[in-house]
């Protein structure tokens, strides 16, 4: 048996994780929607949820291990290194959250833990 690692969390997003999170708003919203959630994401207070329960919120498909960025999330992970939180947006109209930053991950913590909790921001 393997021995489970312990993933680790920054306290809060890293700061190019808001522009990032912008720039992904903006293919879903005009550009003044998209800022107001970012203004509002920087604001939020954290909280948990767990993978399995982002994925199935947000409708997305779980990307394979085999991806680049997943893959580098994970040797992260199995380094002790921390993750940044990520940044969540729910969309009340189509009853789902868009995950706006962090996507691979959620992706690679999923492969390593459905159950594990993920800090967030979230408005």
């Amino acid at each position: 048996m393997s021995k489970r690692v312990r993933i680790k969390w920054c306290k809060s997003p890293a700061a190019h994780d808001y522009p990032s999170a912008l720039s992904y708003l903006l293919l879903l919203c005009d550009e003044k929607t998209a800022a107001a959630h970012v203004r509002r994401l920087k604001r939020a207070a954290g909280m948990e949820f767990k993978a399995k329960d982002i994925f199935r919120a947000s409708g997305l498909s779980l990307l394979g291990v085999s991806d680049r960025h997943i893959a580098r999330d994970q040797r992260l992970i199995k380094a002790g290194r921390a993750l940044s939180p990520l940044l969540l947006v729910r969309d009340t109209v189509h009853s789902r959250v868009i995950v706006a930053d962090g996507y691979h991950r959620l992706c690679a913590v999923y492969a390593r833990d459905e159950d594990a909790l993920i800090p967030c921001r979230i408005v």
